[in-house]
């Protein structure tokens, strides 16, 4: 059997991402007639059909699924050997965050890190939970800043921040009885509510909003109360505009996690020491785990 190029699995996951092989080839910049004839290959390669007609679009068969997994590992592996033998200072890094972590905990310390090593190539991803931590698992991302990852991923936790979940709201709201807003599925914090309401044995209506910005906004404007890290919360307690509210069971220890996969390139220890320096990161500092 020869080999399949990394070009070709490329390929192979446009069409997987978009379903479709016109889509794929307008995503790649190339010729329908090129995508198909990647694919094709790849299945005389492997002797078997990776895709298969559904409707108007394809869609992969169980083979497809399995090996469009382990093309995005292998070629998450090759990127991640060549950043690997790079310089750390003239590397690259690859750093995935969950929407609150982005704009409250990482941008002050990932802003010091780019005055102190201007020199590494930066990229910033922000994706839910679940998301992140399965492009860590592909090697599609070095880095990640977000909750405890799921056990048995091989996924390790480097550095903590403590942090608080809480509930916050229009003064008066009284959280057993009123709306809680939530946010989109795949988002620990959603997870977290769910999981306290159902502790305290709570059944209140909820409302899906789709993200960190608009779930805060609904609570200023009295729609509901929501369960939030304390880091996302304190202008809004200073102006006025939220009130903490008592509820048993809370505040809840969500400490963030920073998490790499067990090969960390150059680039992403350098970034990990950074944390960890209180006289660069200041109070955003980490601790060692």
């Amino acid at each position: 059997m020869g080999m399949v190029s990394a070009a070709r699995m490329q390929t192979f996951l446009a069409v997987a991402r978009q379903g479709s092989i016109r889509r794929a080839a307008a995503e790649l910049h190339i010729t329908e007639a090129a995508v198909s004839a990647a694919v094709a290959h790849i299945e005389k390669q492997l002797s078997t059909e990776l895709i298969a007609k559904a409707g108007r679009g394809i869609a992969l068969t169980e083979a497809g699924r399995i090996y469009a997994e382990y093309c995005r590992g292998i070629l998450g592996l090759m990127q991640e050997a060549q950043a690997a033998v790079r310089r750390a200072e003239t590397g690259r890094l690859r750093i995935g965050v969950v929407a609150t972590a982005g704009e409250y905990v990482l941008l002050r310390p990932l802003a010091s890190f780019r005055r102190r090593f201007p020199g590494i190539e930066l990229s910033l991803s922000v994706q839910p939970r679940d998301v992140l931590f399965l492009e860590l698992q592909h090697h599609e991302t070095d880095l990640v800043i977000a909750g405890r990852p799921p056990r048995d991923t091989g996924l390790v936790v480097r550095a903590r921040r403590p942090s608080s979940l809480v509930v916050v709201g229009l003064p008066g709201l009284d959280p057993r009885q009123t709306t809680w807003l939530l946010r989109g599925r795949g988002s620990g914090t959603r997870e977290a509510t769910l999981s306290l309401l159902d502790r305290l044995q709570l059944e209140p209506p909820t409302l899906t909003l789709g993200s960190h910005g608009a779930v805060l906004a609904a609570a200023r404007e009295g729609l509901g109360v929501t369960l939030i890290h304390s880091d996302a919360i304190s202008k809004d307690i200073d102006n006025g505009a939220l009130r903490i509210l008592p509820l048993e069971g809370t505040p809840l220890d969500r400490p963030w996690h920073a998490i790499t996969s067990r090969t960390p390139t150059p680039a992403t220890r350098l970034f990990l020491t950074h944390l960890l320096d209180p006289g660069e990161v200041g109070p955003d500092v980490f601790d060692s785990h």
